[in-house]
């Protein structure tokens, strides 16, 4: 569905509500770029978050070394939302809520010494390629 995030550095993960988050992530430190979270529930899968780990939101803005306080592994674990600070305690949460059998987390360095693209720039792509198919935000944006 996104063909433009295919030429950028990659991975992904399964985590369930019973895994350590900061175990099962991947996601090397010192990345900026985006995530999108699909959720498996009763056979399904389901895109339900698109989110984008923090700076540069300029060019050539990016301090590898003082900002990763909100570079995409930090993002991903200790991210506000659903009411808490950190992700790793939300998610597990917001799964059986839902009854979210497991997550399956996508991500993708946007910006590189590869790639320039700026995380904000891109979730907005992504975000409203999403929502020209199915006419709304995925379901955790809309929260």
């Amino acid at each position: 569905m996104f063909d433009e995030l295919s030429k950028y550095k990659q991975g992904n993960f399964f985590f369930q509500a019973t895994d350590s988050l900061v175990e099962v992530c991947n996601v090397d430190a010192h990345n900026y770029g985006l995530y999108l979270v699909y959720a498996l529930r009763k056979g399904r899968v389901e895109l339900v978050y698109i989110n984008k780990s923090g700076p540069p939101e300029k060019p050539n803005d990016l301090k590898v070394s003082s900002d990763i306080a909100d570079d995409l592994r930090e993002n991903l674990l200790n991210g506000f939302q659903f009411g808490e600070i950190e992700r790793k305690n939300s998610w597990p949460v917001q799964m059986m809520i839902e009854d979210i059998e497991a997550l399956h987390i996508h991500w993708y360095v946007t910006y590189d010494q590869k790639n320039k693209d700026l995380p904000a720039t891109m979730k907005s792509k992504i975000l409203q390629i999403y929502q020209g198919i199915y006419g709304q935000l995925p379901r955790w944006n809309q929260t």
